[in-house]
């Protein structure tokens, strides 16, 4: 019966763990959904085999910590750099592979280059700060953290690459998704669709451009807006005119002037004429006023 028992006890156990990793499986693998994240989060950019060009270029990121190491393309090994604790830095573990790989050169040549030596030799590098871009070219997923791989456009003619380590805490379970993208984003994180230098860097990507750093182009300033029509002002008034006056002595030719021609005349005896108006009578004698009624 006790048997039967301690049986029952460990079918439940064995049970109760293939249920735990049945749901695991079920819901996904922390590290390798926090990978499948990163990569719908960062349009990866693809180069050529030996790294000298862009044939594909990705989403430009932004760079939030100061400090990241890259050496030349020209390198055999991308600079190592590890992000922990808030702090990123530059490690020695592919400047190691170098420095063996240039040592052995040295003996088999007998140049009797050293290892440091050849570690400095090996790699051309360039230190980037905040607020430098670049490219993302991979995003890995390693047993003890995610590793993205990183490409500069050209600076004097010579492009860059490096890698960043997001290492998980050791005997620790892997972070949740989230923390994971959250710690990456305080590193690096995909420039805004309307900032200028994006434009700038994509275009130097696709032509292969080496011309090194180049400021980018200053857009052209609006032309201004033409200005406003002045109003004309209206004519003024024309002046009230005089009312027209007669007096006697004047002559036909001034009444005329001034009152015009009259509606009709009379000649009388002698040297008198009337001009009849609409409401008045002139009497000229001699061809002059004499009377007005």
């Amino acid at each position: 019966m006790a048997q039967m028992q301690r049986l029952g006890a460990f079918g439940f156990v064995v049970a109760a763990a293939i249920l735990s990793v049945g749901l695991q499986a079920q819901a996904g693998d922390p590290g390798t959904m926090a990978q499948e994240k990163l990569v719908g989060q960062f349009k990866l950019t693809k180069t050529t085999a030996d790294r000298t060009d862009i044939v594909t270029a990705g989403d430009v990121v932004v760079l939030h910590k100061d400090g990241l190491m890259m050496c030349s393309t020209d390198s055999g090994y991308a600079y190592s750099n590890t992000y922990a604790n808030g702090v990123l830095g530059p490690n020695m573990k592919n400047r190691a592979k170098d420095a063996f790989r240039g040592f052995g050169h040295g003996i088999l040549t007998g140049g009797g280059a050293d290892a440091a030596g050849a570690a400095n030799n090996g790699c051309a590098s360039r230190k980037f700060v905040a607020g430098e871009k670049f490219f993302v070219t991979d995003i890995k997923l390693q047993k003890d953290g995610i590793l993205l791989t990183t490409y500069s456009d050209p600076y004097n003619e010579v492009r860059y690459y490096g890698e960043i380590k997001f290492p998980f805490q050791k005997g620790a379970p892997v972070p949740p998704v989230d923390a994971v993208v959250k710690t990456v984003q305080e590193v690096i994180t995909v420039a805004p669709s309307d900032d200028k230098d994006q434009g700038n860097q994509n275009d130097q990507a696709a032509a292969g451009n080496q011309g090194g750093n180049q400021a980018p182009q200053q857009a052209a300033a609006p032309a201004p807006a033409p200005a406003p029509l002045t109003a004309i002002a209206p004519p003024p008034p024309p002046a009230d005119a005089p009312a027209p006056t007669i007096a006697l002595g004047q002559t036909k030719d001034q009444v005329v002037a001034g009152f015009g021609q009259p509606v009709r005349t009379a000649k009388l005896a002698g040297t008198k004429e009337i001009y009849f108006y609409k409401d008045m009578k002139v009497t000229f004698t001699n061809g002059k006023v004499s009377n007005v009624e």
